[in-house]
């Protein structure tokens, strides 16, 4: 069967993905699209009880290597293989490098980086199985962000975690190609989750914020989660087969283009 008969007929059909934080914002929104083209999705969360009918919830702490392996466990016997692994899992900084503690940058990391490591790892053996059965090789897909390689005010130890991710999603694609596993990342602006709704609540004038937000974005608009979770499918899936050590940006222009400002009315 062709790739585009594949596609056509749900290119995930017959095959096993975990998404990490993926009872809320991106994660839920790769999940769901990931179910539509016809997987079967573990979703791996601290939240595994509100994971919507029709995914397959398992608790997890990706700062917990026991709690990871054990997760990973439940899919192997479960289904005996995994063919898309989707590390999502993150939390967000804000400040400058005076602003967060020790702490606070080791939090942050073991969650964005480190844990992103220890989930790839405990996946890997079963990875293997899914790309020796699928024929078409296995995939990882990390969710990084427009922070990696754009300057953003305030977002020194977010940027760092997420620099850290485009790094390793680059190594793990070197590592891991001649096993048949492909290995990208996805490349975010600002979108439209309930974690910035709860950052813009916390805004003196949260409408000015969000404001702020869609003007920094060529697009003039929050990214929305599907179209992640769309980006996410595609690098995840079979016409995706070329396709490894790369980053694809879902930013509305904010990393690439550098627009005019609108012109003034006319008269004026």
């Amino acid at each position: 069967m062709t790739q585009q008969v594949a596609a056509a007929k749900g290119e995930f059909s017959g095959r096993t993905a975990a998404v990490t934080g993926g009872a809320s914002g991106i994660g839920l929104a790769v999940a769901r699209e990931l179910t539509r083209r016809g997987a079967e999705v573990c979703v791996l969360d601290l939240a595994a009880d509100a994971v919507p009918e029709g995914l397959h919830g398992l608790a997890c702490d990706v700062t917990d290597r026991t709690s990871v392996e054990r997760a990973f466990g439940r899919i192997g016997e479960r289904f005996g293989r995994l063919d898309v692994l989707v590390n999502n899992a993150g939390i967000g900084a804000q400040g400058t490098v005076e602003d967060n503690g020790d702490d606070e940058w080791s939090r942050v990391l073991d969650v964005n980086v480190t844990g992103m490591a220890r989930v790839s790892a405990a996946a890997l053996p079963l990875l293997r199985r899914g790309a020796a059965a699928a024929g078409d090789g296995a995939a990882i897909v990390n969710t990084c962000s427009v922070a990696a390689t754009a300057g953003l005010p305030r977002r020194a130890l977010y940027s760092a975690s997420k620099g850290a991710v485009l790094a390793l999603t680059r190594a793990m694609a070197a590592d891991h190609v001649r096993e048949g596993i492909r290995v990208n990342c996805v490349n975010p602006g600002t979108v439209d989750t309930p974690w910035i709704g709860r950052l813009l609540d916390t805004a003196p004038d949260p409408g000015a914020e969000r404001a702020a937000l869609e003007a920094r974005q060529p697009s003039g608009r929050l990214v929305s989660a599907e179209e992640v979770a769309a980006a996410v499918c595609y690098l995840a899936g079979p016409l995706a087969g070329a396709t490894t050590g790369t980053a694809l940006a879902v930013d509305g222009g904010m990393q690439g283009l550098r627009i005019r400002p609108p012109e003034p009315p006319a008269g004026r």
